[in-house]
């Protein structure tokens, strides 16, 4: 999988399975067809974020792949090497 070739890919203390079960359903759904590897302590961050600026889960679920599609344009040619397309 070469998502996980990400800067942001890191190993991490914890049990990152039970802090991906305490997240909202539809941020765990949405995490599930992410390109990235997200961590939940990332995705609960910038949920929390949009939600509170936003109120509403519709507008915070496209703030997070917003900030996915910025990250990929980021660190695409890291990831993927410079012929990328950006």
């Amino acid at each position: 999988m070469r998502n996980l070739t990400s800067p942001r890919a890191r190993w991490r203390s914890g049990n990152a399975m039970a802090a991906h079960d305490g997240l909202p359903a539809p941020v765990r759904i949405w995490a599930a067809q992410a390109a990235l590897p997200w961590s939940a302590v990332s995705l609960r961050k910038l949920w929390s974020r949009a939600l509170r600026e936003t109120g509403c889960p519709d507008a915070a679920l496209a703030r997070l792949s917003a900030a996915e599609r910025a990250t990929l344009r980021r660190e695409s040619a890291q990831v993927w090497g410079d012929d990328y397309p950006r």
